[in-house]
């Protein structure tokens, strides 16, 4: 089977430090090349896979600044398209815009919904839903009026996240510096329980950096590490005591969550989006309705076995049950196609 593998270009992929659909992009297209799979990843030119990279954008745009973004975007996504035939299937994770070239192929189109960025995109999958195969990455984030052949978790590798019995006495926050991820949020937490936090993840929102949480960092209790590769991050999450995932936005889903538990790390998180999908209250971590009460539950971290925390993303959350999802749409797309 050739499948046309569609990458979003902010970042590298493999992302070098942030880029979460970038990293999804990159296991299954590398799960899917050891199983067989003739794959043609289109993403940055400084990509790295094992299957075969097509690109026309030299490297992300967010690492480049003078490249403009929506013109990289125009001839990413059309150097597809214009080869559609050539392959039996085109997964698409960019997000709306490559759903208005599927009517120009025969060739069937999966998009994963990472996520809906406003309802204002919404009218492009409903005009499209039926043409196109959705997949949904958390129950929560299916959009009511479209259809879904699945839902697949997001799988991470096992093998980049050491298990750590024996964690240090610190608090992390670990996303994107905005309001939506609750930053001010964990700080306020970790202040009022006199906890040590880090906080890692790149600056979204400067405004929102510089008012709630640059006046606190005093490189003691309270520290920023800016963004972080694989080893620190591995390191980071695996010492923690608890991730805080304090967020103000129904999540799609939450990488950082199951790379923590990955690690042993219970997380501490509001009880939003996919949250209740992701942690079992009182096994792996908490679910909270705000700060108040996440202070209630910092002292019951210590009595959660974070054996537990590892299990859950052993029997859930692995990169080998995600590419074989992925693989059972693929055989019933073909079918549907047939």
């Amino acid at each position: 089977m050739r499948i046309a593998m569609l990458s979003p270009i902010a970042w590298r992929t493999p992302p070098r430090h942030y880029g979460p659909w970038e990293s999804v992009v990159s296991l299954l297209t590398e799960g899917l090349v050891k199983r067989g799979y003739d794959v043609t990843l289109f993403a940055t030119g400084d990509s790295e896979t094992s299957g075969k990279l097509r690109a026309v954008c030299p490297q992300g745009y967010e690492e480049d600044r003078s490249l403009i973004a929506k013109v990289w975007e125009a001839l990413h996504i059309s150097e597809l398209f214009d080869h559609a035939d050539d392959f039996d299937i085109i997964h698409n994770h960019f997000d709306f815009l490559p759903l208005t070239y599927s009517g120009l192929t025969n060739t069937p189109v999966i998009t994963t919904i990472h996520g809906f960025s406003s309802p204002g995109i919404l009218p492009v999958y409903k005009k499209y839903n039926g043409r196109v195969f959705y997949v949904s990455i958390s129950d929560a984030d299916r959009a009511p009026g479209l259809d879904y052949i699945k839902t697949i978790y997001h799988g991470i590798d096992l093998l980049q996240f050491d298990f750590q019995s024996d964690p240090d006495d610190y608090l992390l926050f670990f996303g994107r510096i905005h309001s939506d991820k609750g930053a001010k949020e964990a700080i306020e937490i970790a202040r009022a329980c006199d906890k040590r936090l880090i906080l890692a993840g790149i600056i979204q929102d400067a405004d929102y950096y510089q008012q709630y949480v640059q006046p606190y960092l005093d490189n003691s209790q309270i520290l920023y590490v800016g963004s972080v590769g694989p080893v620190q991050r591995n390191m980071l999450l695996g010492k923690a005591l608890a991730l805080l995932h304090p967020i103000h936005f129904d999540e799609p889903f939450g990488l950082s969550v199951i790379e923590a538990m990955a690690c042993g790390t219970p997380v501490i998180a509001f009880n939003r989006g996919s949250m209740p999908e992701l942690i079992e209250h009182g096994k792996n971590g908490f679910l909270v309705s705000d700060c108040k009460e996440t202070l209630h539950y910092i002292d019951r971290i210590k009595a959660l076995n974070r054996a537990d925390c590892r299990r859950t993303i052993e029997t859930r959350f692995t990169v080998d049950r995600m590419v074989e999802q992925y693989c059972e749409v693929y055989s019933l797309m073909m079918q549907k196609a047939n």
